[in-house]
C-alpha cells in the first residue's frame, strides 16, 4: 500500500510548449530530497488531456527512470475511452510504474454500471495495483460509494483518490470498503480530516510547492496527531484555496515559476497564464506559508 504525502506534479514545458524534461528532473530531485511519499506522474494536474498518448508514456518513463526506485512512481493512466486507458495503463507497467491512479471518464456521463465495467476491464487486462479517482467537479462524472465497494472486490483496484471533499462520504467508504483499500484525499483542504478519519494519505496539488509541510502533515495525521497535523495545515490553508484560482495547475505553475522551480509558467491551450489577480492571491499565500 501506497501511504502519505503523494504529489500530483505538474509537467515543466519550455515556451514553445514541448516538455522541458532538465525541469522536470529537477522537480523529481526537489521532491525526493523534501521527503515526498510518492510522485504521481501524468495526472489530470500533468495536464494528461492536453499531451498526446506517446508524449504521456514519455513522461512517465522518464519520470520512473530518474526516481531510480527511490519511492513510488504512480502512473496517471485514466481515459474517456475505455481501450485508451488501457492502452496507458499498459505504457506505465512496461515503464516500471508501481501503480496507475484512472480519473473517471469524463464528458461522455457513463452509468453506474458502465463505471463499473470500464474499471473491471483495465483491472483484468493490465496487471499492475491500480486507483480509482474520482474528481466530479472536473470530469461531470461521480464514482457513487457503492460502485467503488463493487471495485474494492477486483484484487488489483487497491484505492480510491476521493477528490469531493465529502468527509461523510469519505467515512462511508472507510467503513465499507475492505481494509487494504486505500482511501485517498484528492482535497488538500480536508485531507487532515479525512486521514484522521481512517484514511491512507492525500494526492497532493499543494505538495507540489510545499513538499516538506505536506510530508509532516501527512505523518502526523496518520499518526493520530490531529492538533500537530491542523498546526501545520494552517500554515498552507491560503495555498489550498488560492491554487485553485484558477484552474489547476494554472496556480501551481506560476507558484514554482514565482518559487525558482520552473523557468517558466507556460501551459498548453486552452488553458493560459495566471491573471494579476490570481497571482497576487498566490503570492500571498506563499509568503503566509513562509516559502518566500
Amino acid at each position: 500500500m501506497f501511504r502519505g504525502s503523494m504529489v500530483a506534479l505538474v509537467t515543466p514545458m519550455l515556451e514553445d510548449e514541448s516538455v522541458d524534461f532538465n525541469a522536470l528532473e529537477k522537480l523529481v530531485e526537489f521532491h525526493i530530497a523534501s521527503e515526498t511519499d510518492a510522485i504521481v506522474a501524468m495526472g489530470t494536474t500533468g495536464e494528461s488531456a492536453t499531451l498526446d498518448m506517446d508524449e504521456h508514456c514519455e513522461v512517465v518513463r522518464f519520470v520512473v527512470e530518474k526516481v531510480n526506485g527511490r519511492i513510488p512512481v504512480i502512473a496517471g493512466t485514466g481515459a474517456n475511452s475505455t481501450s485508451e486507458a488501457i492502452t496507458l495503463t499498459q505504457c506505465a507497467k512496461d515503464a516500471g510504474a508501481n501503480a496507475c491512479l484512472l480519473v473517471t471518464p469524463y464528458y461522455n456521463k457513463p452509468t453506474q454500471e458502465g463505471l463499473y465495467q470500464h474499471y473491471k476491464k483495465i483491472a483484468e487486462t493490465v496487471d499492475i495495483p491500480q486507483i480509482l479517482y474520482n474528481v466530479p467537479g472536473r470530469t461531470a462524472c461521480d464514482l457513487l460509494p457503492e460502485t467503488v465497494i463493487r471495485l474494492s472486490k477486483i484484487k488489483n483496484i487497491i484505492g480510491i483518490k476521493e477528490a469531493t471533499g465529502d468527509l461523510d462520504r469519505a467515512k462511508t467508504l472507510i467503513d465499507a470498503a475492505p481494509k487494504e483499500f486505500a482511501i485517498y484525499s484528492g482535497d488538500d483542504g480536508t485531507a487532515v480530516e479525512l486521514m484522521l478519519l481512517g484514511g491512507d494519505g492525500n494526492i497532493s496539488v499543494t505538495a507540489n510547492v510545499a513538499p516538506k509541510a505536506m510530508r509532516q502533515m501527512c505523518d502526523k495525521a496518520l499518526a493520530g496527531d490531529g492538533q500537530g497535523a491542523l498546526a501545520i495545515d494552517s500554515l498552507v490553508q491560503g495555498l489550498h484555496r488560492s491554487l485553485f484560482v484558477e484552474a489547476n495547475p494554472t496556480p501551481a505553475k506560476w507558484a514554482l515559476k514565482r518559487l525558482g522551480l520552473l523557468a517558466t509558467d507556460t501551459l498548453r491551450l486552452p488553458l493560459v497564464p495566471l491573471t494579476e489577480a490570481g497571482q497576487a492571491s498566490v503570492e500571498a499565500d506563499l509568503k503566509n506559508a513562509g516559502l518566500i
